[in-house]
């Protein structure tokens, strides 16, 4: 009989539900109210890039504070600065002060809220559960993410934008309130792994740097999914050019946007949901390397059938997909890390894994403005292709039981 997840994991799964539903309205709403500003597709990668460039400077340093700190508080005070920052738009574009430039610093600031809270929220997950549900728990978790952000969230982006663009910041900033009321008073406890000598930050920086650059595992499924995330970053930064308004190759409306993007949460929801039992008859290795060969190939559909309903069931499938290979990467990277350098080893990997999005934001907008979008999306597509052939090559199941830690008989609810 499987061991249950418990309370103290269902009331942050609702707050991550809670936050992401945030996320979704804002990470969806922004292009398409950028669209009013402007219709060139430097400027509109420009808000991806700004949203992941916190990762690639702040993921390292942030990565330390978790593992030093309290991770609930950090969590908490990671949502308490995003809504009051979401607050504080909400009276920019009421006063009729919002730019461009001012829409970029806004998402800049979202991402460094989001850097903290991803990173807490994560670490703390293997605290609240048994080791044995790890699957379970983070498959829960991205599915209460896909759904909130893009099953349900793209879909309110869409009908709120049509209300009034401060509607966009405005319920993400209550939702965060929500999300923050849930941690503090339903998930209780202190939360805290760092030893009681500490090294120096850098110190501790270069031990979460060093374990992924030696580790057999963990090393080449990093390289290829940050590559990846670059590539997807580049197509994704434009792809609402592609979909959307008058002069687009689909010519679908701001508000029949986000309708296709929830098929993405849809799939997403069904991965999540049977990763765990796909897992029991795949091994974890092909089962993970077979998703990110499948999610690649999904990349061209747009471009070779640019309608509606072939980019849908295409989006199915690649939120499936995708959402199994994060959930087994996730498991894996939980059951070889200690949790006292969980959050350094996860904030080091996501400076990478989330850092290259920028740049690749930024190089899908160049490409696109100089030679069109189905350049970046053919592109974007080859990248990825290249980037699993490396992890395929070197990493094989039988090497994971080697590395996995010992399983350690605690309490959650003693942390």
């Amino acid at each position: 009989m499987a061991e249950p997840l418990g309370r103290r994991f269902t009331a942050h799964l609702t707050a991550t539900a809670l936050a992401n539903l945030g996320d979704g309205i804002v990470q969806t709403g922004v292009p398409l109210y950028a669209l009013t500003l402007t219709r060139s597709p430097g400027l509109i990668a420009l808000l991806t890039a700004a949203a992941w460039l916190p990762w690639l400077l702040l993921g390292l340093a942030a990565g330390v504070v978790v593992d030093r700190t309290d991770r609930r508080r950090t969590e908490l005070i990671g949502l308490g600065a995003r809504a009051v920052l979401f607050g504080a738009a909400v009276v920019i574009m009421l006063t009729g002060y919002m730019s461009m430039a001012a829409l970029t610093v806004l998402v800049l600031a979202y991402g460094v809220t989001d850097v903290f809270v991803d990173l807490a929220a994560s670490a703390l997950v293997p605290d609240l559960v048994p080791r044995s549900r790890l699957e379970a728990a983070n498959g829960r978790t991205l599915a209460a993410q896909q759904v909130a952000a893009a099953f349900v969230g793209a879909p309110v982006a869409g009908a709120v934008l049509a209300l009034g663009a401060g509607w966009v910041f405005g319920l993400p900033a209550a939702l965060a309130v929500g999300a923050l009321a849930l941690v503090a008073t339903r998930v209780p406890g202190r939360y805290r792994h760092a030893a009681a000598v500490r090294e120096h930050a850098l110190v501790e920086v270069r031990e979460g740097v060093r374990f992924l650059v030696h580790h057999p595992v963990l090393r080449p499924l990093l390289v290829a999914g940050s590559v990846m995330n670059m590539a997807s970053a580049a197509y994704f930064a434009v792809f609402v050019l592609w979909m959307v308004g008058p002069g687009s190759h689909v010519g679908l409306t701001p508000s029949q946007y986000p309708l296709v993007i929830a098929f993405l949460a849809a799939g997403a929801v069904l991965g999540s949901v049977l990763a765990e039992a796909i897992g029991r008859h795949v091994t974890e290795v092909r089962l993970l390397l077979g998703c990110w060969t499948i999610n690649t190939l999904l990349l061209l559909v747009p471009v070779l059938a640019p309608n509606v309903g072939a980019i849908a069931v295409a989006f199915l499938a690649l939120g499936f997909t995708n959402t199994i290979g994060n959930v087994l990467s996730q498991a894996m990277r939980q059951r070889m890390v200690a949790p006292g350098m969980l959050g350094r080893v996860t904030g080091a990997s996501r400076t990478l894994g989330y850092g290259l999005m920028p740049l690749g934001a930024l190089l899908g907008g160049f490409v696109a403005e100089q030679r069109g979008l189905p350049t970046v999306f053919v592109g974007a597509t080859a990248l990825c292709a290249l980037a699993v052939a490396y992890p395929i090559t070197v990493v094989r199941q039988d090497m994971l039981a080697d590395l996995e830690l010992p399983v350690e008989h605690k309490d959650p609810a003693t942390v």
